[in-house]
C-alpha cells in the first residue's frame, strides 16, 4: 500500500516540507496560545497571512516520522510565545511564512494549513473555542469543541502506537 505525499512551500518556494500519509487530524485552533503566537508571526516583515479571519489556526497534524524538511531547513527559525514555552513556532526567514508547530515532549508536528498548494483534506473539527476573539458566532459546518475533545488525544495515542510499532 503506498501513502499519499502532501507538499508545503514557504511562500517564496525556498522551504519545501513533506508529509506522508494522511494527517493525524486536519482541525483549527482558538487556543490564546496559537492566536497570540499566529499574531506575533503574521507581524513580521512581509509575512503572510495564514490564520483565519476570525483567528483560528488551520492545521494538519502528522506523526513526527511522517513529516520532514526537504529543502531549506537552514532557513527555519524557530519562535517561542514566552522563554520557557514547549511549543515552538517555525517559520521560514527567507519570506517569513509559517511553516509549522512542534510540540516540544509531543510526537507530532502541525503544519499550517495554508503552506500547503496541493488539495488539503478537509477541517475535520475546531478546538480551544472558548478562547475564540471574535463577534460573529462560529459557523455550524464543522463540530466545534471549547477545550481539547477526547477524539484528538485518543488519535494522538493512536498515531504513537502507530510510530512504536513500526506502522
Amino acid at each position: 500500500m503506498s501513502l499519499s505525499v502532501r507538499h508545503a512551500a514557504c511562500v517564496c518556494g525556498r522551504v519545501r516540507c513533506r508529509a506522508i500519509g494522511e494527517p493525524i487530524l486536519s482541525a483549527v485552533c482558538y487556543c490564546d496560545d496559537c492566536q497570540e503566537g499566529g499574531a506575533q508571526i503574521e507581524a513580521l516583515p512581509d509575512a503572510a497571512w495564514f490564520r483565519e479571519p476570525d483567528g483560528g489556526t488551520p492545521y494538519l497534524t502528522y506523526r513526527d516520522d511522517r513529516f520532514v524538511c526537504a529543502e531549506g531547513q537552514d532557513l527555519l527559525v524557530s519562535y517561542r510565545i514566552a522563554e520557557h514555552a514547549s511549543t515552538r513556532r517555525v517559520v521560514a526567514s527567507c519570506c517569513n511564512s509559517a511553516m509549522y508547530l512542534k510540540f516540544g515532549p509531543g510526537h507530532w508536528v502541525s503544519a499550517y494549513r495554508a503552506r500547503f498548494a496541493d488539495d488539503p483534506p478537509p477541517l475535520e473539527m475546531r478546538t480551544q473555542t472558548r478562547f475564540r476573539r471574535h463577534e460573529r458566532p462560529l459557523p455550524g459546518d464543522l463540530p466545534s469543541f471549547a477545550g481539547f475533545p477526547v477524539q484528538l488525544f485518543l488519535r494522538l495515542l493512536g498515531a504513537r502506537f502507530a510510530m512504536l510499532f513500526g506502522r
